[in-house]
């Protein structure tokens, strides 16, 4: 019994840690936002040194919103300008990253406004003053206060605080999303960035399955837009944050399939153990089973008998090696901080497998018990 539990736990507890790790990248790339595409600008060359993408200002603001209205499948598009520098309010300072966006965004990235409000459309269109903080900043420049209708200020322009971020926590990358400063992308454009192009543009598909469709629809649509000639590179990269997210659980799926493997090599000890056990069980309980026959018990009966022990042992097993997984994750997330998911069907699946261990390490002898000759049985000493 004792290799079953090791076995079963172990399967668990390895199981829990897999799923956990993948359930955590998922939750990271939700953060995202859910069925976005980004569009990066093309790369710029300055002596022969290459920017990579996003440093070329190859997108416009036209371009965004022929996007919206021309690509099947897209239901929000935010232009994106970045900026940053450092934040004044009152007797604070912070520095931090701006972003440009148009009203769409937090919609786009599935992200709350927790006090206050979003700037509106008009502001976009006159290109206001006006910002919505993320947590941290906020919490850095007003200690103890209420930003709402307080007022920053960026490389002494003024800006009005509309609202406060919900936290979202921290990227995939590692960065804290929370510690940005969001303004109208007209504001940023004319008053900090002083471009008139854009780096990126932040898209929304309905649904994850019209992913691609919107991916093949937004290429076709640029480089007709940019006059890219075919058999010409395109002068932009669109990077699809779903094709990370299979590419990472498809990581995790093999690392849980591993660590579910190794696991189940105590599962198969522990088949063995109860396998040799009930070798030596049929050994010493010779005469029992001669009796047994001798007075009428086929061998279907010895058979099932036997069969009955090994599963009964294994069973038992397997509901402490449940208990032992289920504890033993919970003890991983509670003193190594690791994230763990314990699912119903890897418990059942566990379960399963030990009865079937039984079955299986338990017919030998079982057969072998009720093979045995009744009258060499009852002779047996």
């Amino acid at each position: 019994m004792l290799g079953i539990i090791i076995g079963v736990g172990a399967v668990i507890a390895m199981v829990a840690l897999g799923r956990g790790a993948k359930a955590q990248v998922q939750a990271r790339i939700a953060s995202l936002g859910q069925n976005t595409l980004m569009v990066f600008s093309g790369s710029i060359n300055r002596g022969g040194v290459y920017s990579g993408f996003g440093g070329a200002g190859t997108l416009t603001v036209e371009d965004a919103q022929a996007i919206e209205k021309e690509v099947s499948g897209v239901v929000a598009v935010s232009p994106e300008v970045r900026t940053g520098g450092q934040i004044m309010a009152g007797n604070n300072n912070w520095s931090t990253e701006g972003r440009g966006e148009d009203v769409d965004y937090l919609s786009i990235r599935q992200w709350d406004i927790a006090e206050g409000s979003m700037f509106t459309e008009a502001d976009v269109r006159s290109a206001a003053k006006v910002c919505v903080l993320g947590k941290t900043t906020a919490d850095k420049l007003f200690i103890g206060e209420d930003p709402i209708g307080q007022t920053v200020r960026i490389r002494n322009v003024p800006m009005k605080v509309l609202g406060v971020l919900r936290a979202k926590g921290v990227s995939m990358m590692g960065s804290d999303q929370d510690d940005t400063i969001i303004m109208p992308y007209t504001t940023a454009m004319k008053r900090f960035a002083g471009v008139t192009t854009l780096r990126t543009i932040n898209v929304q598909a309905a649904s994850a399955e019209q992913l691609t469709e919107a991916q093949n629809g937004i290429t076709e649509l640029l480089r007709q837009r940019h006059r890219i000639q075919p058999g010409r590179d395109d002068d932009f990269m669109i990077r699809n944050p779903q094709e990370f997210l299979e590419a990472q659980n498809a990581a995790a799926e093999t690392m849980t399939a591993l660590l579910a493997g190794i696991a189940g090599v105590s599962l198969l000890v522990g088949g063995i153990g109860i396998m040799n056990i009930m070798l030596v069980s049929v050994t010493e309980r010779t005469r029992e089973i001669g009796i047994r026959m001798a007075v009428g018990a086929r061998g279907r009966d010895i058979l099932l008998q036997f069969l009955i022990e090994a599963v009964t042992l294994s069973s038992i097993g397997g509901l402490l090696g449940i208990a032992l997984g289920v504890g033993g994750a919970q003890l991983l997330k509670i003193l190594k901080n690791w994230a763990t998911l314990v699912s119903p069907d890897s418990v059942i699946l566990s379960f399963i497998f030990s009865a079937a261990v039984g079955i299986f390490f338990g017919f030998y002898p079982a057969r072998k018990a009720s093979q045995l000759d009744p009258i060499e049985a009852l002779r047996y000493e």
